[in-house]
C-alpha cells in the first residue's frame, strides 16, 4: 500500500501577476522508491517538493498520507508532519553554522522530544550510517561540500521519517562526491520513500527507480506510475479517512537557549558591546540604589545609634493631634461645608481657634499613670535603660565667680537662657539618671582626681567631644574673662555652687508678701547661709564612637537624684510653699493667676506642688524603643480621648523626615537613569531586528524540521533574555566595582564607612529587570521572525 498521495493539486502565486506554479498535478508514491523529478526551470518541481514536505500549502486538491487527508491540517499539525514524516536535503546543505555536526543532527529530535540520551545515540548512529562518526565535533565550515550534504542527509533520516525529500542534493558537489550521495540516497530507497528534484538526468536514470517529468506545472510523464484503478480506491480511502494525526511538536526552553546562546558566541564582539550599552542604565539605577540604600541603613543605624537614644517624652503641654477635627476641615459638623472647591452661592463661616483647640489634646498625668510607668521598668528590662522624672522645682543655685557671687538660673525661661541663643534648653543644668553603671558606659570621667558624682553634695561637669562648654556656662558661673581654655583641676575639686533653701532665700514681710532675695545679699548667703556647697566632682565627657550619649547628657553641671529629692522635701516644707497652697494669689507678685495651670505651675516652682510634669523614657536600643511604644499604646487601649496619654517621639519625627527626603531624591535620581535603560532597551530591540535579518536561513531551517512558529520567537526571546541577563550582571558587576571607589572617596570627604551597598534583593531585581526589558524590546523582532516564509527563508544567503 502507497503511503504518500496528491490528487490534483494545484498552486499558483500572486506578485503582481499570477503564476500557475502547478496545474492540477496527481500522483502517488509507493513506500519505498527511488522518485526522481526532473524538467526545466520554472515547470514546478521545487513547488512540489516544498508541497509535499509541507513547507508550502497547496490552493487546491489534496495531499495525503497514509490514506488520510491533511486539507483540515493546522500549522501545529504541518509542523507535526514535517518532524515526524519528511526529512529533507538541499542543495546548499542548509547547516547551522554554530552549531557542531552532532547538534545540527540532534536538533530535530529536540523538537520530537527523544531525551538528551538518546538524541545524541542515534544522532552518531546516522552520522556513522553516512560515513562521519568521527567529525561529530567539527562545524559545519570545517567540513568539505560532501560531508556537509552527508550530515544533512544524517539529520534527515534521525528522525526516522516515512519520505526523504532532496533537492538538487548533488548541485553543489562534482561527480565523485554526487556519486557517494547519490549511493547513500539509493540505499535510502530500499526501505522510504526517496523525491528528488534534479537537473541531472543522466544521475536519474542511473539511479531511481521512477521518473517524472515535469513541464509548464503539468506531469508529461511517470516511467513507473501506480495503477489508476488503484488510485480511486486510495482516494475513496482518504475522503473517508479523515484528518492524519502525528502528535505535536515542541522546542524545549533549553534547546532554544543553546541555540542563541552559541549563536551569540559567533558574534562575542557585538555580543559584548551590546550587553555594556544595556548596563549603562542598570548601572545608573544600580548606583543611585546602592547609595540610597546605604543612606537609608545609616538612617537606619542612626535610629538604633544615636535617634534610638532620644527619649521618648511625655509632658503635661497641650499636643497636637494631626487628622481632622470632628466638625471637619471648617469645624463645622454640616458635611456639605466639608467638601473642597463647593459649588453654589454659599459663604460658610467657621471658627480657627475651636479648630485648633479641637487638633489639641492635653495630657493629664495621674498617680495610676506613674504607677504604670514605674512597674515598666519591671515588665520590660531589656527595654528600658533609665526613666527620669521633670519636676520643674526652681532650685535657689548660687555661683561664686571671679569677683561676685551671682545667681545661677535652672529656670528654663531665665534671661541669661534666652539671651544665650539656646532659649530653654540651655540651663546647664539637668540631673543625672540613677543607673550610674550606664552613663559610664556612655562617658568617660576625664582630667586627673576625675570621679562620677554620688553624694547629695556632689556634682559634675558635662563637656563635649571637643572638651568644650559654651561661654553662656561660664558667665551663668560668674566667669566673665575672655579666656579660651581652662585646666581641668581649675574645676575638679573646687566648691563654686551654693543652694539656698526657700526659707533663707525669700523672706517675708509685714504684708504678708515673700521677696527672693537681693542681688547684694548674696555674697552673705553663699559664705554664712544655710545651704548645701556642692562639690565639682569630675569631668564627664562623651566615649568616642557613643553617639547615642547625646540624647541623654547635655553641657554644663549635672547633679544626683539624692540632691533632687532633699530640695523637693525641704521645698515642700518651706513657709512660701504653704503660704502659695492656701493663696489664690501670686505671694510674691501679689497678682490673681490667669488660670489654674498658672498657679500650679508657681506652686511647682516653689516646691509647693512636687508631682511631675513630664517624663522621659530612654530605651536601650531602636528594638526596645518599639516595645515601650506598644507599652504605652496599651494604656490608651479602651480609654477615652480625654484620657489618654501620648507621647513624643522625637527621633521617629527626625528620621521620617529624613527618609521623605531620601525616598523623594532617590525616585528623580532613578527616574533620571530609567532613561538610559529605554534607549538601551531600544537599541536591544534593533539589534534582536538584525539578528533576525542575519538568521533568516537558520529560520528557514528550523521551520523545515518541523519547529512552530512559537519556537522561533523562543529562540529570539531567549537571545534577548540571554542579553538582558548579561547586561544586567555585567552592570551590577561594574556597579559593584564602582561602589567601592564611591565608598573611599566618601570615607574620605564624610568619614562615613560603607555608605553605598547594593542589597541582594536589588541585584536580582536588577538583573531580572534587565531581561524583562530586553524581552520586551525584542517581542517586535520576534514576532517579524515567526512570519517569515520558511521557503523564503531557505532561499537566503
Amino acid at each position: 500500500m502507497s503511503r504518500l498521495r496528491l490528487t490534483d493539486i494545484k498552486k499558483s502565486y500572486h506578485s503582481g501577476e499570477i503564476v500557475h506554479a502547478l496545474k492540477g498535478v496527481s500522483l502517488e508514491f509507493r513506500q519505498s522508491e527511488f522518485v526522481s523529478i526532473l524538467g526545466p526551470s520554472g515547470c514546478g518541481k521545487t513547488t512540489l517538493l516544498n508541497i509535499i514536505g509541507g513547507l508550502d500549502r497547496y490552493d487546491e486538491g489534496d495531499l495525503s498520507l497514509g490514506g488520510k487527508s491533511t486539507r483540515l491540517f493546522k500549522d501545529k499539525d504541518w509542523d507535526a508532519y514535517r518532524n515526524h514524516s519528511i526529512g529533507f536535503v538541499f542543495q546548499n546543505y542548509n547547516l547551522i553554522s554554530h552549531q557542531t555536526v552532532l547538534q545540527n543532527v540532534e536538533i530535530a529530535m529536540t523538537l520530537s522530544g527523544v531525551s538528551a540520551s538518546e538524541r545524541r545515540t542515534r544522532a552518531k548512529q546516522a552520522l556513522a550510517t553516512v560515513g562521519l562518526g568521527d567529525k561529530i565535533k567539527k562545524k559545519p565550515n570545517q567540513l568539505s561540500g560532501g560531508q556537509m550534504q552527508r550530515v544533512a542527509i544524517a539529520r534527515a533520516l534521525v528522525n526516522n521519517p516515512d519520505i526523504i525529500l532532496a533537492d538538487e542534493p548533488t548541485g553543489a558537489l562534482d561527480s565523485q562526491t554526487s556519486i557517494q550521495v547519490m549511493d547513500i540516497l539509493k540505499e535510502i530507497s530500499k526501505t522510504k520513500l526517496v523525491i528528488m528534484v534534479t537537473h541531472n538526468g543522466d544521475l536519474a536514470e542511473e539511479y531511481s527507480s521512477r521518473i517524472i517529468h515535469l513541464r509548464d506545472g503539468e506531469v508529461q510523464s511517470d516511467s513507473n506510475p501506480i495503477l489508476n484503478d488503484h488510485i480511486a480506491k486510495i482516494h475513496n480511502n482518504a475522503q473517508e479517512g479523515g484528518n492524519l494525526s502525528l502528535g505535536q511538536t515542541s522546542m524545549s526552553l533549553f534547546t532554544a537557549m543553546s541555540l542563541s546562546f552559541r549563536n551569540l558566541l559567533t558574534k562575542k564582539g557585538r555580543t559584548i558591546i551590546t550587553s555594556f550599552a544595556g548596563s549603562i542604565g542598570i548601572i545608573g539605577v544600580a548606583l543611585v540604589l546602592a547609595i540610597s540604600n546605604g543612606l537609608s541603613n545609616y538612617i537606619a543605624n542612626l535610629q538604633s545609634e544615636t535617634l534610638a537614644g532620644f527619649p521618648l517624652t511625655i509632658s503635661e503641654g497641650p499636643q497636637f493631634v494631626q487628622g481632622p477635627p470632628d466638625g471637619g476641615p471648617f469645624g463645622s459638623s454640616n458635611e456639605k461645608e466639608n467638601d473642597e472647591f463647593p459649588d453654589g452661592d454659599i459663604l460658610y463661616r467657621h471658627d480657627r481657634s475651636a479648630v485648633a483647640q479641637q487638633q489639641q489634646h492635653k495630657n493629664v498625668l495621674t498617680s495610676d499613670y506613674f504607677d504604670y510607668i514605674a512597674d515598666m521598668q519591671k515588665a520590660l528590662p531589656n527595654a528600658v535603660n533609665v526613666v527620669s522624672y521633670n519636676r520643674e522645682v526652681e532650685m535657689n543655685v548660687l555661683a561664686k565667680g571671679e569677683k561676685d557671687v551671682v545667681k545661677f538660673e535652672t529656670s528654663p525661661n531665665g534671661a541669661d537662657d534666652m539671651a544665650s541663643g539656646f532659649g530653654a534648653a540651655a540651663t546647664y543644668w539637668q540631673e543625672l539618671p540613677e543607673d550610674e553603671t550606664f552613663i559610664l558606659s556612655l562617658y568617660d570621667l576625664i582630667g586627673d582626681g576625675s570621679r562620677y558624682p554620688k553624694a547629695m553634695n556632689e556634682v559634675a561637669i558635662v563637656v563635649d567631644d571637643y572638651n568644650r562648654v559654651d561661654k553662656s556656662f561660664f558667665e551663668k558661673l560668674g566667669i566673665f574673662t575672655a579666656k579660651s581654655d581652662y585646666k581641668l583641676s581649675d574645676f575638679i575639686g573646687k566648691t563654686i555652687v551654693k543652694i539656698i533653701p526657700n526659707d533663707s532665700y525669700y523672706s517675708r514681710s509685714e504684708n504678708g508678701l515673700f521677696a527672693p532675695a537681693a542681688p547684694e545679699s548674696y555674697d552673705a548667703l553663699f559664705e554664712n547661709g544655710e545651704g548645701i556647697e556642692l562639690t565639682i566632682t569630675g569631668i564627664l565627657r562623651m566615649k568616642e564612637g557613643a553617639a547615642s550619649s547625646s540624647g541623654f547628657l547635655t553641657e554644663g553641671l549635672v547633679y544626683t537624684k539624692a540632691l533632687a529629692e532633699h530640695i523637693m522635701d525641704d521645698a515642700e516644707k518651706s513657709v512660701i510653699a504653704k503660704a502659695q497652697q492656701s493663696s489664690d494669689r501670686d505671694v510674691i507678685m501679689n497678682s490673681p493667676f490667669a488660670n489654674e495651670d498658672a498657679k500650679k505651675l508657681k506652686m511647682r516652682s516653689l516646691g509647693a506642688d512636687t508631682t511631675p510634669s513630664s517624663i522621659n523614657i530612654y530605651p536601650k536600643d531602636f528594638a526596645g524603643k518599639d516595645a515601650i511604644k506598644e507599652y504605652l499604646d496599651t494604656y490608651n487601649s479602651g480609654k477615652a480621648e480625654k484620657d489618654r496619654i501620648i507621647y513624643t517621639d522625637m527621633s521617629a519625627m527626625i528620621s521620617s523626615t529624613i527618609q521623605t527626603v531620601l525616598d523623594t531624591v532617590s525616585y528623580v535620581l532613578v527616574g533620571f537613569a530609567a532613561i538610559s535603560l529605554v534607549v538601551s532597551t531600544i537599541m536591544i530591540g534593533i539589534i534582536t531586528y538584525v539578528s533576525v535579518l542575519e538568521r533568516t536561513k537558520e529560520i528557514g531551517i528550523l521551520r523545515s524540521i518541523g519547529a512552530r512558529r512559537k519556537d522561533i520567537s523562543r529562540v529570539f526571546n531567549a537571545e534577548t533574555l540571554i542579553v538582558g541577563f548579561t547586561a544586567g550582571s555585567l552592570g551590577i558587576i561594574i556597579s559593584y566595582v564602582l561602589t567601592i571607589a564611591i565608598n573611599v572617596i566618601i570615607a574620605n570627604l564624610i568619614d562615613i564607612e560603607g555608605l553605598a551597598q547594593l542589597s541582594a534583593t536589588h541585584i536580582i531585581t536588577l538583573i531580572l529587570g534587565s531581561m524583562a526589558l530586553t524581552l520586551i524590546a525584542g517581542l517586535i523582532p520576534a514576532g517579524m521572525a515567526t512570519r517569515k516564509d520558511p521557503v523564503l527563508a531557505l532561499r537566503t544567503d
